[in-house]
């Protein structure tokens, strides 16, 4: 899997179980995607901000057109989320260690939809970030 078709600062990416709560991952990766550039969505249903952003409770509600879905939550809710994303056309979803689920990623291999899971979205940024400024000097 080609990890900069997910991390194209183009994507709009929705962190789905993103936190208020700057101690949760969900916070960290929100705060790490925004503070590095990449336009991010907080989604989670039971928040109505998160680090001031408007956060909305579910992809769906979304208003714009989301690239990428990145998974923080547990696997059987990753599950759900696959097929909403299937619903919405969205065809790319980043599973974080411990969202990931077998059911959820053989779903989006059934159904088109390039999955990363194994892989922290943060970590790879940071590698993908650091490779293209080595080439650009």
């Amino acid at each position: 899997m080609e990890f900069k078709e997910f991390l194209d600062k183009k994507n709009v990416i929705a962190v789905v179980g993103a936190s208020d709560n700057r101690e949760k991952y969900g916070n960290i990766i929100y705060r790490d995607l925004r503070d590095a550039g990449y336009k991010v969505i907080p989604i989670n249903p039971k928040a109505d901000f998160v680090e001031g952003d408007k956060c909305y409770h579910s992809i769906s509600d979304v208003p714009i057109k989301i690239d990428v879905v990145d998974t923080v939550v547990p696997p059987h809710i990753t599950e759900q989320i696959v097929k909403e994303c299937k619903k919405l056309g969205i065809n790319k979803v980043w599973m974080q260690p411990g969202s990931e689920s077998h059911e959820a990623i053989i779903f989006c291999k059934d159904n088109n939809i390039d999955v990363v899971y194994e892989n922290c979205i943060m970590a790879q940024r940071r590698f993908y970030e650091a490779d293209k400024e080595r080439k650009s000097n």
